[in-house]
């Protein structure tokens, strides 16, 4: 009798990715990232509880690839047993693991807690660098230990999530990343946009006494956008060269495409336009992350006074 019986092809391996740091170093806005490229992103959970999560994602026939997250405010967090927890997982065949620290220095920590007037996790009614300190050496391990280290001292939120997609697009499941972002001139250019779209030629709504105070996500300014004769048209056209120009870059195997919007202040027109724009885009087979940068900022008469 022929045996005509094929080895079966080996499993896929899971891929993991751990992301720890110091409280404050940036590590929700990288799982928030991992999460937009395609990476099943949970946080503060227990490592010890890991090999469970592995295996039943098995069972269930999930390949996602998994981020991680966790700190010293995640429940049963002893570094040395993390770290002896993640080696037996690792020795595993079917697992690919990778551990990503995320530091920061003190001084920037502090200034970061001072500014939101968060309560650091491990201060316990002292000051703030005491509690950056204590959390510094109980984690050092880790930070030896890590696969990977990035310094988030001097990133602000929209460079760490650069950074992020640089480091791991080879690994995530969509080939290419698609950012589109609002800014306002008068508060700096983006340094990170591959292109970026001037909308002053638009009417201003923030001379408008009613919608001053709101933004380009409220609809009355969005009403008063469009009523510009320009928009459209213009519109239109963006939109029609971002169609041709994004399967461009994927074919060129770019990971990922930063488009801006702009405007004075960064609250109404580019906000209104990058927001439409990523829901065209999305009709379009695309699933673009929105940022918007000055969104939060005041509104100013001599912000919006400003030349270009």
């Amino acid at each position: 009798m022929i045996d005509d019986s094929r080895p079966s092809s080996p499993p896929a391996m899971q891929r993991i990715l751990l992301v720890t740091g110091l409280s404050g170093a940036g590590k929700t806005t990288a799982l928030r990232v991992l999460e937009d490229m395609g990476w099943e992103a949970i946080d503060n959970f227990p490592i010890r509880l890991l090999g469970g999560l592995i295996d039943h994602a098995d069972r269930d026939g999930q390949s996602s690839p998994l981020a991680i997250g966790f700190d010293s405010r995640t429940r049963g967090f002893v570094p040395h047993d993390i770290i002896t927890k993640v080696k037996q997982l690792a020795a595993r065949s079917d697992l690919q693991i990778t551990t990503l620290f995320l530091d920061c220095a003190s001084s920037e920590l502090e200034r970061r807690y001072n500014e939101t007037r968060r309560r650091h996790p491990m201060a316990h009614e002292r000051p703030v660098h005491v509690g950056i300190q204590a959390e510094r050496e109980l984690l050092e391990p880790l930070r030896r230990w890590a696969d990977a280290v990035i310094d988030t001292s001097a990133f602000a939120s929209n460079q760490l999530q650069q950074s992020i997609r640089e480091q791991f697009s080879g690994t995530a499941p969509q080939s290419m990343s698609v950012i589109i972002s609002s800014f306002g001139f008068a508060r700096g250019t983006p340094p990170l946009a591959d292109l970026v779209f001037d909308m002053r030629f638009l009417d201003n709504p923030h001379w408008i006494d009613e919608l001053r105070e709101q933004t380009g996500l409220d609809d009355p300014v969005g009403v008063h956008i469009k009523q510009d004769p320009a928009f459209d048209k213009a519109f239109d056209q963006i939109r029609d060269l971002l169609l041709t120009l994004l399967p461009r870059y994927a074919a060129q195997g770019k990971s990922y495409v930063n488009i801006a919007f702009g405007c004075t202040g960064g609250r109404h027109r580019s906000v209104f336009t990058a927001a439409l724009m990523a829901n065209s885009l999305h009709e379009h087979g695309f699933s673009p992350t929105v940022l918007h940068r000055n969104l939060g900022s005041r509104a100013a008469d001599e912000i919006e006074g400003l030349k270009a």
